[in-house]
């Protein structure tokens, strides 16, 4: 399995996290730094995937953009979530980086090993948490965009059924997903989405069938849930399908389909979560940066959305960084029929992080296919 190292030096400002920590961006001074900080990322799949892992390495980049030779990132890229992962983390240790992010959900296992052995490194797993002094964790609202997108996507239909392809039947594609259905449905409660798991995080000609047969069924608007979404955009745009992106803008790839996408800015989180640890204010904590934060976005609109829908997402935008509006909040069933949250609840991060229902109108298995 191959995989490249990249040292890159960039300035970190001062931390800034709503909800969690507030500081002045720029006020502290670096002239009094000794020495440069080492700072490993370790990445599933190829920086270049227009999706997880190129929105990864953008983070990266925005703080190398302002480098002043105080720190030095090292950055790994197709690295499996297997006994790889583990023997990846021991060789940037040994190269001195001192905090290091593990962007991948199956790195956890390895994580934690490597965290048992080495306390004097901190270290950043993604979606999963661990009670260890040094092990912190963090994950996306990436559900919030999506909901938006999912009124785009309620709008534009015309057949009223909706496709996701998604990697794994995990809790934070559980959010995605049912967030999605949520926003289509609170514009058009006839509109039905129907998932299709790929269990695997990028599997390009698989997803390009998948858009073929999604389209077959009638499916006119396709949001996905994938690393690496080229393929699923091409596809929609050479079948006609309507696509919402993920992670990244990939307008380019489908001029004439694309509808609008959730995407992720990590740079300035990541600064942050640098500056914490620099600052020696780092705790092992679940860290979730959202709409309101920046770090998860509303992607560009496509020409063929309306004012009035694109001014109608703009609105819920708003709302949703404001806190009056809360994606997850009852009374709200699951497809079952089962109550998830009683009236004027909304659903806190322990159930977000443990949630493996379909809200009414999401088609599809709950569990991984063989």
């Amino acid at each position: 399995m191959r995989w490249q190292l990249r040292f890159l030096p960039f300035f970190v400002p001062a931390l800034i996290l709503g909800g969690f920590w507030s500081g002045s961006g720029l006020s502290r001074s670096i002239a009094a730094e000794p020495q440069a900080t080492k700072v490993g990322f370790m990445c599933v799949g190829s920086i270049s995937d227009v999706g997880w892992n190129c929105a990864h390495d953008a983070g990266r980049l925005y703080l190398e953009k302002q480098s002043h030779n105080t720190i030095k990132t090292v950055i790994a890229e197709n690295i499996p979530e297997s006994a790889e992962a583990e023997r990846l983390l021991e060789k940037m240790i040994a190269q001195g980086n001192t905090i290091i992010f593990a962007t991948a959900y199956g790195y956890m296992e390895s994580t934690v090993k490597c965290a048992q052995r080495h306390p004097n490194v901190v270290f950043m797993q993604m979606s999963r948490f661990a009670k260890l002094p040094n092990l912190g964790c963090y994950q996306q609202v990436q559900y919030q965009p999506l909901y938006i997108a999912g009124i785009v996507a309620g709008r534009m239909t015309k057949t009223n059924k909706l496709g996701f392809i998604a990697s794994h039947p995990i809790p934070n594609l559980m959010q995605e997903i049912n967030a999605f259905a949520l926003g289509a449905r609170s514009v058009n409660p006839k509109v039905q989405t129907n998932v299709v798991w790929i269990n695997k995080w990028s599997d390009l000609p698989v997803e390009a069938e998948a858009v073929k047969s999604l389209g077959e069924q009638g499916i006119d608007v396709i949001a996905n849930g994938q690393d690496n979404q080229t393929a699923i955009l091409k596809a929609c745009q050479d079948h006609g399908i309507y696509c919402v992106g993920l992670y990244m803008d990939g307008r380019k790839i489908a001029p004439d389909r694309w509808l609008t996408g959730a995407g992720l800015d990590w740079g300035p989180f990541y600064a942050r979560v640098v500056d914490s640890f620099r600052d020696k204010t780092w705790k092992p904590i679940m860290l979730n940066p959202d709409i309101k934060s920046g770090c998860a976005k509303l992607l560009s609109f496509g020409d063929t959305v309306p004012k009035p829908v694109r001014d109608e997402a703009l609105q819920k935008e708003a709302l949703l960084k404001s806190g009056k509006l809360v994606v997850f909040s009852g009374p709200l069933l699951d497809r079952e029929g089962k109550k998830r949250l009683n009236a004027g609840q909304s659903a806190t991060v322990e159930q977000l992080t443990q949630m493996d229902w379909f809200v009414p109108g999401v088609n599809g298995s709950l569990a991984r296919r063989d």
